[in-house]
């Protein structure tokens, strides 16, 4: 079989598209690459979707716009007709060649897993292998843990350049959890542990974190360097601090952009950049949600006088 990616601009050609769509990557388990995919037509050309490559892999899509009438192929077969609804879970099988007929209005995103992740998820929870997934065609799980990761990447989807790393990684990882234990049958071995981090892997692991504001590091080479599974650690950190890494990241930002603003009479726009900030927009809407109001206000409040708000 062909490992293909079923995701960006390969799931595009699938359901012809003319531009490659949206999607955000993580290699976070075991260097397999995962992916969100955000797919959508408002006026497709009527026509069977194309044929994805064959592989080892499963697409989970959960569905934003209602598609009545879908008619479901399965290797080169019409197997079904079924609605589709807004807010419905459907999952893939690519070993089967999945299809449809493109011929109304479509809105959905499109999570691609490789089967080596599932055994990655099963490994760091000590768990047996996860044989198959629950892809019977036509049927739909109402489910609210996808409904609100998807919600939640969908704003990375808009906004890619303002989304960190680590915070891909952890939904990734967090989804395909979920979808192991949902509809693979994993079963934890045992209880997982509820300590933290010791001191110094605590320290090591924030230097890291504070070494790049800018969130280009990757939830698994923080593990490594401790030692530790992904899984081990974004929990282990978490009990340690309170938070999960990416809005840890988050709040140093924040951290780092008071200093800036308390100590120089930096435009907003550099201090934006300085602290990890894609741009000064992002910046003033990630301090005001965890501030409470926006990095100006906060300047002129500390420095008792009018500060620059360019």
């Amino acid at each position: 079989m062909t490992r293909a990616g079923a995701y960006g601009q390969k799931l595009g050609q699938f359901l012809h598209l003319k531009e490659a769509p949206p999607s955000l990557v993580t290699r976070s388990l075991r260097s397999t690459e995962l992916a969100v995919t955000e797919t959508r037509n408002n006026n497709p050309v009527p026509g069977l979707s194309g044929s994805l490559a064959a592989e080892d892999a499963f697409l989970v899509s959960l569905k934003l716009h209602d598609y009545p009438d879908c008619e479901l192929w399965e290797r080169g077969k019409c197997i079904m007709t079924a609605n589709v609804h807004a807010g419905t879970t459907y999952l893939y099988d690519l070993k089967r060649d999945p299809r449809y007929v493109i011929d109304k209005p479509f809105h959905s995103l499109f999570f691609y897993i490789p089967r080596s992740a599932f055994d990655g998820i099963a490994e760091q929870s000590g768990a047996p292998r996860v044989d198959e997934l629950d892809c019977r065609i036509g049927i739909g799980h109402d489910d609210a843990i996808v409904r609100h990761i998807g919600a939640s990447l969908q704003q990375g989807l808009r906004r890619p350049d303002e989304t960190n790393q680590l915070f891909i990684d952890h939904m990734m990882f967090a989804l395909t959890a979920h979808v192991a234990q949902t509809y693979g049958g994993l079963q934890r071995a045992a209880e997982p542990s509820r300590s933290g981090l010791a001191p110094w892997q605590v320290r090591r692991a924030c230097d890291r974190l504070e070494s790049d504001l800018g969130g280009k590091l990757t939830l698994q080479a923080i593990a490594a360097e401790l030692g530790l599974s992904v899984s081990h650690f974004s929990r282990a950190f978490r009990i340690s601090t309170g938070l999960p890494p990416h809005q840890w990241l988050l709040q140093q930002r924040v951290k780092a952009a008071k200093q800036l603003m308390s100590v120089r009479d930096l435009p907003l726009s550099e201090i934006a950049i300085s602290a990890g900030f894609a741009n000064q927009s992002h910046f003033t809407r990630v301090f005001s949600a965890l501030v409470g109001v926006s990095p100006g206000a906060w300047r002129r409040e500390t420095q008792g006088a009018p500060g620059r708000e360019t």
